[in-house]
């Protein structure tokens, strides 16, 4: 068992500092985080079940800020914030952690997952590693009652979380959605980009639209992930019925999906994307779960605002959308629409480890760096609940330190304007 430190030089602290930017870059690389559910890292879950007679498995990576599980099997969670894992011991000591009984542990008697409804009692999880040996997350064993965990169990464990990375691997290089049959993420950004180089190059228009369907997650949880399924089916069908063959669609993530429109302005892509909005919102979806209605929100963004990359338009669309679903959902919004200034400057796809500090900066929250510019960043907190529209990002790793103003946002993402 891994013991944890009582305190560190600050020589190890840069250490530690210095692994964890290279952690980051490289899940970022990876860029796997809010991917879609897939049937081959669920069956390495039930597999860790049934090997290991538990009643917990779980798949996950771990940004700056939380522990998104990828397939977690007997936990109702999706994601968890990463000072409230376990895990988190896995990430500092960069190898595996067992725990026996958690009420014998100092680390975790008190934890509310031991001391709760949860009654956690065993853990063990190991590294999930990429080929070049980067931890982007953890492959966990839990149950509720304590138990022994010989070596050969451990190495068992860790081979799994071998061939879940495998199954990883072999999804990114993966071309189409298999629940959708839309784009994967990866192959759609490099579709838009060179829709964005032919752009820039004749000099056409060319704009951009994110929609994430509107309270995904209550249908999941009231009807289940089959029903899910069959809304996102639906609402990528809808899309595609009313979309030209020279149009870009692909899923972005669980429940958000983004096009490229080439030779088309913003009042178009408006036109365009009111279009698919009523398309949606006139879907009526059957299954055993009976009948549904959903909408979508809607976000927009041009190459006319200054925009030459995939990344900053699909950032400034998904601003635009945050917007659309908080200015009351089922409607769309232009990036111009957004209090900010219209020829903001490109945006970087990062993910980066960042802190948002306010209440003339007694509060704290860790968050992670999505995007960033030199005239504003997209983050991602835990809950984004109670933060006011001005405070401080800090990102130690750029040695940036600057007042926002937030100008968009839901529940977890805040799309922030410096200064």
């Amino acid at each position: 068992m891994v013991v944890k430190p009582t305190g560190r030089s600050m020589t190890d602290m840069k250490d530690i500092n210095d692994r964890e930017i290279v952690r980051l870059t490289a899940l970022g690389q990876l860029d796997f985080l809010d991917t879609p559910r897939d049937h081959g890292i669920e069956r390495v879950v039930r597999l860790i079940k049934s090997v290991f007679a538990i009643e917990i498995g779980i798949v996950s990576l771990i940004d700056a800020h939380r522990q998104w599980y990828m397939a977690c099997s007997g936990l109702s969670a999706e994601e968890m914030p990463r000072e409230d894992t376990f895990c988190q011991y896995v990430i500092a000591a960069d190898k595996p952690v067992v725990v026996h009984d958690a009420t014998k542990d100092a680390r975790f008697s008190q934890h509310p997952a031991v001391t709760g409804q949860e009654h956690i009692r065993f853990y063990a999880g190991v590294p999930l590693r990429t080929r070049d040996g980067h931890m982007i997350g953890t492959v966990c064993a839990i149950d509720r009652s304590p138990r022994g965990f010989a070596d050969r169990e451990l190495d068992i464990l860790t081979e799994l979380a071998g061939v879940a990375m495998d199954r990883i691997e072999l999804l990114r290089s993966a071309a189409t959605d298999g629940l959708t049959g839309t784009l994967t993420r990866r192959a759609f950004r490099d579709e838009a980009d060179k829709l964005i180089s032919l752009a820039v190059r004749h000099q056409h228009d060319l704009s951009g639209i994110v929609l994430d369907v509107d309270h995904f997650k209550r249908i999941n949880d009231t009807h289940g992930h089959p029903a899910g399924d069959e809304v996102l089916k639906a609402v990528a069908s809808a899309c595609q019925s009313n979309l030209r063959a020279s149009d870009l669609f692909g899923r972005l993530g669980g429940e958000e999906f983004a096009i490229m429109l080439p030779h088309v302005d913003a009042k178009g892509a408006l036109a365009a994307a009111e279009k698919l909005r009523a398309a949606i919102a006139a879907a009526t979806i059957h299954g055993d779960f009976g009948r549904l209605a959903v909408t979508a929100s809607f976000g927009i963004s041009t190459l006319a605002t200054g925009t030459r990359d995939s990344g900053t338009l699909l950032a400034q669309a998904d601003a635009a959308m945050y917007y659309a679903k908080a200015a009351g959902r089922n409607r769309c919004a232009d990036w111009s629409d957004l209090d900010v200034d219209p020829q903001a400057g490109p945006r970087q796809s990062v993910l980066k480890a960042g802190t948002i500090l306010y209440d003339d900066r007694h509060s704290r929250i860790e968050c992670t760096v999505r995007s960033l510019g030199t005239d504003g960043a997209a983050v991602t907190v835990s809950n984004s609940a109670g933060i006011p529209p001005d405070l401080v990002l800090v990102v130690a790793s750029e040695g940036l330190e600057t007042r926002c103003h937030v100008v968009a946002r839901d529940r977890q993402n805040l799309e922030l304007a410096f200064g």
